[in-house]
C-alpha cells in the first residue's frame, strides 16, 4: 500500500493540488512541512490528526518540518474563526512556542535520515522590513482572489465583527514561510487542516512565481462527530496533549465515553492500526457493544500516543479505581482528579486519634442519614473505606483511613463515593 493509499483508506486527504502527487511521494523523498500557530501552551486533540499525518510521512521516509509560528502567532490566523483573535504579546507567543516545540518532540523522529526539523518563524518573519516585504512580495499577491477565500469573505459578510488588515495580510506571512522554507531546506510540500487549503495555495503561487519551481499541498479532513458537531471538546472545554492540563486519566475517559457511531472513523484517524486490526474492533463493536471493547481500543491507542507507557497505566489505575479497583497505586494528584466529581466532607487531621467510630463520623459528613441505615449498610457488605470492605460496626477512624497524605475514599454499594480530606 502506497502512502497516499493508506492515507485515504483511513480517510485523512481532504484536498491535494496535483494528481501526481501519490505517484511522486513514491518515487521521491520529500522535506514537508506544518505549522502550528502558539495560541496556548499545548496543542489538543484538534490538531492531532495533522500531527499523526506527519507520523505517516516520515514513516514512509519524508522529511517533516515542524512550524512554530511565533511570528504568525503575533498576527493570528482568521481561518475559523468569526471574529478577531485577541493578540498576544511577544512573551506570551514566545513562552507558548517553547511549550509546544518540547511536546511535539514526543511524536515524530528526530534522529536518522529524515530526522524532523522543528523551527519557529519568527526567526525570519520578526527580521523582515515592512517595506521591502511590501515592494517584494506583497506585490504578488491579488487583493481580488484574497477577498475571495471562505475565511475573508465569511468575515467580510460579518458587519459586528469583520476582519482587520492584520489579519486580512495573515495569508502573506504564511505564504513567506513556505517560499524562505523552499530556499533554506528544499521543502516542496505543505501540509495541515481543510481550513489552511487557502493558505497553501498562496504558498505555493508566491514560490512558483519567484523561484519558478513547482510545489504541492495536501489537507487533512476536519474531524467532526457522527451528529455534525466539530471533534475535540469534552464538558470542560478543550482536550489538551498537556498532561497539566489534561489528565492522562481525562484524556483516556474522554475516547472511552464516545458513542458508538463515533468510533470506526476516530480508529483510522488517530492510531495506527491497520485495516485487518481496525476490521476486528469494529466486529467487537457490532456483536457486543455494550462491552465499549472498540472505545477501550481506542482510548488505549490515543492515550499511549500522547502520553506514553507511563500515562496509560496511570489512566487504566484511575479508570479501575472508579470502579472497585486498587486505590494503593494512585498518588494524590491523581485521586483527586478521579474523585474530582464526587461529594466530599473535609475534617480535621487529629478527627483520627480521637478514637471515633467510622460511621458516626460518615453520618455526620453525611453519607448516611443516621447510624441505622449505616449498620445497614456495613451488615449487608456494602460500605468500604479506600476499596476495601469494612466488616464491622465498630471500627474505628484511624490513620488507617488515610489513602494518601491527606485524602481517604469511602465508597457505598457499587458506585457511590465520597472523599474525605484530612488538613
Amino acid at each position: 500500500m502506497t502512502l497516499c493509499e493508506e492515507l485515504s483508506w483511513r480517510g485523512m486527504v481532504n484536498q491535494v493540488t496535483h494528481e501526481d502527487l501519490a505517484e511522486r511521494l513514491e518515487k521521491e523523498r520529500f522535506t514537508f512541512y506544518c505549522g502550528f500557530d502558539p495560541t496556548a501552551d499545548s496543542l489538543h486533540i484538534g490538531n492531532l490528526l495533522a500531527i499523526i499525518g506527519m507520523v505517516h510521512f516520515q514513516r514512509r521516509g519524508h522529511r517533516p518540518i515542524i512550524v512554530v509560528g511565533g511570528g504568525t502567532g503575533l498576527i493570528g490566523d482568521p481561518s475559523g474563526k468569526t471574529q478577531e483573535r485577541a493578540l498576544m504579546t511577544r512573551r506570551q507567543v514566545e513562552e507558548y512556542a517553547a511549550a509546544i516545540r518540547a511536546q511535539l518532540s514526543g511524536f515524530l523522529d528526530f534522529e536518522g535520515e529524515n530526522a524532523a526539523i522543528l523551527v519557529n518563524n519568527a526567526e525570519w518573519l520578526c527580521e523582515l522590513p515592512l517595506l521591502d516585504f511590501l515592494r517584494d512580495f506583497g506585490k504578488h499577491f491579488s487583493v481580488n482572489v484574497m477577498l475571495s477565500k471562505d475565511a475573508v469573505r465569511q468575515r467580510l459578510e460579518d458587519r459586528d465583527h469583520g476582519i482587520s488588515f492584520t489579519e486580512f495580510a495573515y495569508s502573506l506571512l504564511q505564504a513567506y514561510d513556505f517560499l524562505h522554507l523552499f530556499d533554506h531546506y528544499n521543502c516542496r510540500l505543505q501540509v495541515g487542516g481543510s481550513d489552511q487549503w487557502g493558505n497553501i495555495v498562496a504558498g505555493m503561487d508566491l514560490t512558483r512565481r519567484l523561484r519558478n519551481v513547482p510545489t504541492y499541498g495536501l489537507t487533512f479532513p476536519l474531524v467532526t462527530k457522527s451528529d455534525g458537531t466539530k471533534f475535540g471538546k469534552s464538558e470542560a472545554g478543550n482536550v489538551w496533549l498537556d498532561a497539566n492540563r489534561t489528565s492522562p486519566y481525562r484524556f483516556y475517559q474522554f475516547w472511552i465515553n464516545l458513542a458508538d457511531a463515533d468510533v470506526p472513523q476516530l480508529l483510522r484517524y488517530f492510531t495506527f492500526l491497520s485495516q485487518d486490526e481496525v476490521r476486528a474492533v469494529e466486529q467487537q463493536l457490532h456483536d457486543a457493544p455494550e462491552t465499549r471493547a472498540a472505545q477501550k481500543r481506542l482510548a488505549e491507542e490515543t492515550t499511549r500516543l500522547a502520553h506514553g507507557a507511563e500515562g496509560l497505566d496511570k489512566a487504566r489505575k484511575a479508570t479501575n479505581a472508579m470502579f472497585g479497583g486498587e486505590l494503593e497505586g494512585l498518588d494524590e494528584g491523581s485521586l483527586l482528579d478521579v474523585f474530582r466529581e464526587v461529594p466530599s466532607t473535609t475534617l480535621a487531621r487529629d478527627e483520627l486519634s480521637r478514637d471515633r467510630l467510622l460511621v458516626d463520623v460518615l453520618v455526620e459528613s453525611g453519607v448516611f442519614k443516621s447510624k441505622g441505615e449505616a449498620r445497614r449498610m456495613v451488615q449487608s457488605g456494602g460500605l468500604y473505606l479506600n476499596n476495601h470492605r469494612v466488616d464491622a460496626f465498630e471500627t474505628k477512624l484511624t490513620p488507617d483511613a488515610l489513602l494518601s497524605e491527606h485524602l481517604g475514599v469511602i465508597r457505598t454499594g457499587k458506585k457511590h463515593y465520597h472523599l474525605l480530606k484530612f488538613e
